[in-house]
């Protein structure tokens, strides 16, 4: 009988210790499965970024890091605009970089779920493929779309 209490006890201390080490292994592999902290960089160096927006827009925040796009280390370019209009509005956005590469697109990008509403903010992120190095010039232009 004492003999069966020593191997209870000798059974339920190293199930304790499986469970702790199983535990901690799924914690840190959870902790290792999150993305790292996205690090901003600086989108222009001072006095190399020139900006023409509408007067219907007002730029809340532009943001750039690097982050992978289809596999290949890219600039991340994050737009994030305000409708100061009276209207409903639809914003095209163009971005250059001092080395010839450009994109763009729409905000929204699609209207099926309507347009950016007076006072209502709206946002896209641009990638440019393949650029892993920091822009050291950047033109931002914003227009609106004809109704």
């Amino acid at each position: 009988m004492r003999v069966t209490k020593v191997v209870l006890m000798g059974l339920m201390a190293a199930l304790t210790a499986l469970a702790l080490t199983v535990g901690g292994c799924a914690t840190m592999e959870e902790e290792l499965a999150k993305p790292a902290p996205e690090k901003k960089i600086a989108c222009a160096v001072q006095g190399k970024m020139v900006r023409a927006i509408a007067p219907e827009a007002k730029l809340v925040a532009l943001e750039c890091m690097h982050k992978n796009f289809d596999g290949v280390k890219s600039l991340a370019v994050k737009v994030t605009l305000m409708n100061v209009s009276k209207e409903d509005q639809r914003f095209r956005v163009q971005i250059f970089l001092d080395n010839d590469k450009a994109v763009g697109g729409l905000i929204p990008r699609k209207t099926n779920k309507g347009l950016v509403k007076p006072g209502a903010t709206a946002g896209f992120t641009y990638f440019f493929k393949g650029q892993s190095t920091a822009p050291t010039g950047m033109t931002l232009i914003v227009k609106t779309m004809a109704k």
